[in-house]
């Protein structure tokens, strides 16, 4: 199981790549990877884009066309998958409250069959998600702009398996200074 970070983002709404923000003392980043790695991810990429980012137990996955949106990244982090991968768990760096036990659950419905498993919340679908290898061209041709796999997954409902992580996790994402300091004051 790979897991892929999507940190490629400038922050323009934060006012700085978000992948370098500490909470509690640690960058999202890191706290992503870890993550990944927590909830069955032996091996973790990092999508990187406005800032340089070294990353510790992670490769790097340089995208220059990232100011063009989340699907560029998508694009980036898939093709970079190595050919022994099976599947993949796509997860965003501004998602602190992802858990790695949603991960392990998308993880564990995939063992059990799933081709694509979201996490849900609330009956909606949000992240993380799972993609079997037979599906990663197909997103990777799907994505676009900052909309990453949701054109995907809209036109191939039936393949998606739904998974509840409402007890486990948020699906909050930090995108402005006022997200972080609330997400701080919470934490």
């Amino acid at each position: 199981m790979v897991g892929l970070l999507l940190a490629a983002g400038g922050g323009r709404r934060m006012g700085r790549p978000k992948a370098l923000i500490e909470v509690g003392g640690e960058r999202l980043v890191d706290r992503g990877v870890r993550t990944l790695r927590d909830g069955g991810c032996a091996k973790v990429l990092v999508v990187t884009g406005a800032a340089e980012v070294d990353v510790p137990g992670a490769e790097i996955v340089r995208n220059d066309a990232w100011q063009t949106g989340m699907g560029s990244s998508l694009k980036a982090g898939l093709a970079a998958l190595p050919d022994e991968c099976e599947a993949v768990v796509v997860a965003l760096v501004d998602q602190p409250d992802v858990t790695a036990e949603a991960v392990r659950r998308l993880v564990a419905a995939h063992a059990r069959g799933a081709e694509i498993a979201v996490a849900t919340y609330a009956g909606e679908p949000r992240n993380p998600v799972l993609f079997a290898r037979e599906h990663v061209r197909d997103v990777a041709a799907s994505a676009r702009g900052d909309r990453g796999a949701r054109a995907f997954l809209r036109a191939r409902p039936e393949l998606v398996t739904p998974v509840a992580c409402d007890d486990v996790a948020s699906p909050a994402d930090l995108d402005t200074p006022a997200d972080l300091a609330a997400y701080r004051r919470r934490a």
